[in-house]
Formats: structure tokens, C-alpha cells, sequence
């Protein structure tokens, strides 16, 4: 693993290493300087393709880094800003074909260009200097497939959205925080954590409300009968995932055959290799490289053959896909008079065998996973099994595939929040075979990253909250708050950074989004009952129980005494009062935005998801213990809304 001390390491290493992005140290958690063994280097390094494993291969990939400098050649993708002013003479062609003779990069309106140079040709991507700015509001946070109601089966669906979000609209709400709807791999065992999707670019049908279908409504009464009689029955407090598939893709099945199998209207081209994608798994399992070889690769002649054998599945996928996009549509009509609206969520990847890695797998590093150095919580550092973006072949590709990703998104949002954040700027790459310690962070052109957002939320009229919590470099949050995009502010942590007191609200940070807490983390009955220790404890996570249970103690009284200072309980106050108390205190925040969660409003004890687990604990498994048709009713809801409107928001 890395050292904590400034070991010297090899000139010529650090500076090929340097020219490919690949960091050769970083600064850990307390800001300690973390040199990466040399090793762990050259296995990066040649995960992007450059040969450092020799001393002449190295010697070799210097020379070739060094003569590329010289040439002074631009990057394949130039992101700027409409402000900006960036190298680069020659013939610009803008979006409507349009072309002028340019001497430098200034004065451009936002879009996306083509430079055509003496030596080469490349994108240039122009984004607004930021966004509008968010308005000062209040809204909601869901875990979608948490919600249960009289119509559902078994999972929370997007007919439960669209009833939720009118209803919220309603009580004054400004915008709905979903957890990730990315698409599943059509196959059982149904992976439950919505951040290791099959697709970013395409939605779950385990979302979809059967009997909201318009083929539902025409279907003759036998076929009723039949898609009624699928409905399963949910027995515990735990969402059964496969159950609730197998039902939901048998109904679909049933009435695409009773509307006379329909083919997807305008399907394009990302939708056809989705479907494909789909009816070869169901074909040959869930992880295409155990396919056979020659259907490994979507460009291979014989997928083309595949799918016209396979064209009923691959129709079949491609309707799915749109239906549930007609009801996502629905769900985000009903938050039209919202200011915010419907807000999704971006993973930070997806599943290494599934349909995006699949699709889009000649701009990832397949072999690579993503995930974080050792920090005080994880001291042997975190591997999450998803491959990252190469940044060579985005910049060499005008960052198009990710570019069409948020664009996918964007069809169905009013905003979006962008996972682990960071992300744009940089990422812990885990070599093939080594344990999440025995990686190096890989750099990204920021830049071009978020001129890409920014140009295509600004163009969909959408919001941009980033997830920067933890070890997040500064110039992450400055970059953030510089584009009018929000940053994001849990109560547990804001603290002052000199003298670690939790802070009062009105020195909360204004450009972010505050919560109380998030999927991750205790919800405020767990928090204050100490559930979150005994959960940790009884699954063996912890070195000292006794001192964590102490912990647990000293930061309960230390948030109840700001609760005191700031005039919302009494010394005394019962955990049912204080849980209003603390939506009050985000009320009172100069946070822009404020998110409650269902989980914290009704007593909720368990957290949806305990990192360090898989197994052991129920995570993306737990139901809200309260319908729908209850949060509508429920005073403790209604308390909550009255905490959270008197914050003059």
C-alpha cells in the first residue's frame, strides 16, 4: 500500500505517469501525504495502454509522452465556458453545420463545435457560465422502491411517484429527490442496490405499475384476469426483488402478446443495443463475458445476426423501455408546478457485466474498479466493483458517450444529483486482483466534464446537486458552487473544521442541499435510539463496542444541546419531539435547499443501506413501515411540513 512518508520515487515514472493523469501521491483523509508504490503505477499505467513495466518500455512511453508535448497538439475535447478564452486556431463548425475561420477559442455561444486545425480535429464543448440559481425551497427524498400502497406489488413503483409528488405539490413542496432509477438486468437474482445497475441510460421496469399500462386498460378480461392473478403476495418486512420481477415481467409479457407484441416507436440506436443486450442475457445469463465470443462485442457482425433471431425479445425490451418511460413522464407532469421538480440520481457506474459495459465497453476500463483509498472509516479502503470512464477515449470520443448518458437522464428529470461527485475531477482505480488499498487516483479533464453537464442540464432546464461528502478536495465544492450547482450538507457532519463543534444552521453552507441524513447513514430515530452501533455491533463491525456506544451517546447530547441553543426543545425532550426539531433546524439553515425523508419522519430505526455489507444486512431490501395513503394523513408528516415551511422557504 502507499506511504506515509515522501518516499522518492522514479523521475522517469512520475513523469509518464504525470503526462497520462495517473497520480503518483495524494493527500489522505487528515491531509497526510500518501506516496503510491511504484508498481501499483505501472499496473494503471497499463491499464490505459502505456508499457512501463520494463526500463526500456518506459524509457520508450517517455519519449513518445514527450514528443506528443512538443508537438503542442489540443486535447481531443476542449470544455470551456461562453466566457472563456482557450488556444486554438482554425476552421469551427457549430451544431448547424455552420463554419467560420477562428484564431482563437473566445466569444462562443454554449454548444458543441468541431475544430478543424492544420494537425488534427477536435470537439470543442462551450457550457453557460453556470446555471440559474436554485431558489430558496424544501422538498422530499425517496427511496421509490421503499414505498408501499394499496396498488403496488411488493415494491414501490412510479404510479406510488406520481401519487406521492401530486400530493407533495400540494403541501407546498419544491422538489422530489429520487434514489437511482437506472435499469436492472432482466434476470433473476435481481441485483437490489440501485447503484450497481445494468444501464445509466435506461430505467427499471421493476418501477413500472402494471395496471397503469394503456394495454392494461384495453386488455380483454381474461388477459385482466391473468395480469391480476400475478400479483404477488408480500409476506415480512422485506422487499423480495426476484418475486416482485418474475410477477411484474410475466404481466408485461402477457399483455405485450394481448396488444399483438408492439415494436418500441423510434427506438434509436442506444435503445436497440439495450434490448439486445437484454434478449442475449436472457439467451446466455447475466454476464456477457461468458458469452460466446463473438457476441462479446456489439460491433461484431454476429450480434447483428442475434438480434433478428432474437427480434420478438429484443422488441419486447424496447416497448418495456418505453412504457416505463411514458410513466416516468407521468410522474414528473404531476411536479410541473414545482420549482425544482423531479430531481434523479446518477451513479457513479454501473455493473461490469451488464448492459452499459456491455454497449459502451471500448470508453471503459472494464478491468479496473472504482472506489476509495483507506480513510479513518475504511482502513483498508474501499473497492465497489464498478468501472470507471477511460479519460483517453472520452476526450478522443468527444466525450459522447457520456454526454448521451446525461442526456438519456435529462428526458425524464427536472435535475439531477450526481453521485460521488468527485468523480468528475478524479478516481481511486483498483488494479485487476488487488485489494481497494493497492490503488492510485486517475485525473479527469474537469473542464470538459462539466462543461458537458452543464451545457446539457442548462439546455434541459435543469437543477445540479453534487454529492461531496467526505474527503473531497476543495476546488470540487468551489468548481460546484462556481456553476450554480449545489453541493450537499448532512447535519450529522457539519462541523466546524478547527474546532469539530457540530455548527449552528445559520453558518451552514448556502449553496448546497441540506438533509439530515442520507441512504447511507442512521435515520434520526436510529441515530438518536443508538441503532446504528447496535446494527454495526451485532454484525461484528466493530473493533470497541463500548466506545462507539460512548461516541453514539456524547453526539446525541451534543445535537440536542444546539437543538436547546437554538430554541426548538427543552433540555428534556422526548425523541418524538426532537425529530420535527431537527427538520426545524434544516428549516432555519441558509441551505438553498432542504430534503426530508419519509424514513426520518415516521421513526423509521434502520438505514436503507450499512456499507461494509452485502448480505449480512437487508440493504435496498426495507419497505417504509407506512403506505402511501398513510403519509398522507399521518400528523407526524404534517408536523414536519409545518417545520419545514417555517424556515421562510
Amino acid at each position: 500500500m502507499g506511504k506515509h512518508s515522501p518516499v522518492a520515487i522514479d523521475p522517469d515514472l512520475s513523469e509518464l505517469a504525470a503526462a497520462h493523469g495517473v497520480a503518483t501521491g495524494y493527500h489522505d483523509g487528515d491531509r497526510r501525504p500518501v506516496t503510491v508504490d511504484e508498481e501499483v503505477v505501472v499496473e494503471v499505467l497499463g491499464l490505459l495502454d502505456v508499457d512501463a513495466t520494463t526500463p526500456a518500455a518506459r524509457a520508450a512511453a517517455l519519449a513518445a509522452a514527450r514528443e506528443e508535448a512538443a508537438r503542442g497538439l489540443l486535447p481531443g475535447t476542449i470544455g470551456m465556458r461562453a466566457s472563456d478564452t482557450r488556444r486554438g486556431a482554425g476552421t469551427l463548425t457549430a451544431e448547424d453545420g455552420t463554419s467560420r475561420e477562428v484564431t482563437e477559442l473566445a466569444g462562443l455561444e454554449p454548444g458543441w463545435y468541431r475544430l478543424r486545425t492544420a494537425e488534427q480535429e477536435v470537439t470543442v464543448v462551450v457550457s453557460p457560465a453556470a446555471l440559474p440559481a436554485a431558489p430558496r425551497s424544501w422538498g422530499w427524498m425517496l427511496q421509490l422502491y421503499a414505498l408501499t400502497s394499496a396498488q403496488s406489488w411488493g415494491i414501490g413503483d412510479l404510479g406510488d411517484l406520481r401519487e406521492f409528488t401530486e400530493h407533495a405539490a400540494g403541501q407546498g413542496a419544491s422538489a422530489i429527490l429520487l434514489n437511482p432509477l437506472h435499469a436492472i438486468t432482466p434476470l433473476s437474482p435481481v441485483q437490489p442496490s440501485p447503484y450497481t445497475p445494468s444501464s445509466r441510460r435506461f430505467s427499471t421496469p421493476l418501477a413500472l405499475r402494471v395496471t397503469d399500462l394503456p394495454e392494461y386498460a384495453a386488455a380483454d378480461p381474461a388477459t385482466r384476469a391473468e395480469v391480476d392473478a400475478l400479483r404477488p403476495e408480500i409476506v415480512g418486512d422485506r422487499i423480495p426483488h426476484d418475486r416482485v420481477w418474475a410477477a411484474k415481467k410475466s404481466a408485461a409479457e402477457a399483455l405485450w402478446r394481448a396488444a399483438g407484441r408492439p415494436e418500441p416507436v423510434d427506438p434509436g440506436a442506444d435503445l436497440v443495443d439495450f434490448a439486445t443486450y437484454c434478449a442475449l442475457a436472457e439467451r446466455y445469463g447475466g454476464r456477457f463475458s461468458l458469452w460466446p465470443a463473438e457476441l462479446r462485442h456489439p460491433g461484431n457482425p454476429a450480434v447483428a445476426e442475434a438480434r433478428r433471431a432474437l427480434a420478438p425479445r429484443v422488441a419486447f425490451h424496447g416497448w418495456l423501455q418505453q412504457r416505463v418511460a411514458d410513466q416516468l413522464a407521468a410522474a414528473r407532469e404531476a411536479a410541473r408546478d414545482m420549482p425544482l421538480g423531479v430531481i434523479h440520481d446518477l451513479a457513479v457506474g454501473c455493473d461490469p457485466e451488464g448492459a452499459d459495459a456491455w454497449a459502451l465497453q471500448d470508453v471503459l476500463a472494464l478491468d479496473v474498479t472504482v472506489g476509495a483509498p483507506p480513510d479513518a472509516f475504511n482502513q483498508r479502503g474501499q473497492a465497489w466493483g464498478l468501472p470507471p470512464w477511460r479519460p483517453d477515449r472520452l476526450a478522443a470520443t468527444g466525450y459522447a458517450a457520456y454526454r448521451d448518458m446525461l442526456r438519456a437522464l435529462l428526458t425524464h428529470a427536472d435535475g439531477l444529483r450526481i453521485d460521488h461527485v468527485a468523480g468528475l475531477f478524479r478516481l481511486w482505480w483498483v488494479p485487476p486482483g488487488r485489494s481497494p488499498d493497492r490503488g492510485t487516483y486517475v485525473h479527469y479533464d474537469a473542464e470538459a466534464m462539466l462543461a458537458v453537464l452543464t451545457l446539457e442540464a442548462a439546455r434541459a432546464g435543469a437543477a445540479v446537486i453534487g454529492e461531496d461528502l467526505g474527503t473531497v478536495e476543495p476546488e470540487v465544492t468551489e468548481a460546484l458552487h462556481g456553476r450554480n450547482m449545489l453541493g450537499s450538507t448532512v447535519l450529522w457532519f457539519v462541523r466546524d473544521p478547527e474546532t469539530g463543534r457540530l455548527l449552528p444552521p445559520d453558518e451552514w453552507p448556502e449553496e448546497a442541499v441540506a438533509t439530515i441524513s442520507t441512504h447511507d447513514l442512521p435515520t434520526a430515530a436510529g441515530f438518536l435510539g443508538g441503532e446504528h452501533v447496535r446494527a454495526r455491533a451485532d454484525l461484528d463491525l466493530l473493533d470497541d463496542v463500548p466506545a462507539e456506544e460512548r461516541k453514539a451517546a456524547a453526539e446525541r447530547a451534543e445535537l440536542v444541546d444546539l437543538l436547546v441553543a437554538e430554541g426548538l426543545v427543552a433540555a428534556d425532550a422526548s425523541d418524538a419531539e426532537i425529530v420535527p426539531a431537527l427538520h426545524a433546524l434544516l428549516a432555519r439553515s441558509r441551505c438553498r435547499l432542504v430534503l426530508a425523508s419519509p424514513y426520518d419522519v415516521v421513526g423509521e430505526t434502520r438505514q436503507p443501506n450499512l456499507p461494509g455489507t452485502v448480505d449480512e444486512y437487508p440493504n435496498w431490501r426495507l419497505p417504509l413501515p407506512v403506505s402511501v395513503e398513510e403519509l398522507r394523513t399521518d400528523p407526524r408528516v404534517k408536523e414536519v411540513v409545518a417545520a419545514l415551511r417555517s424556515g421562510d422557504r
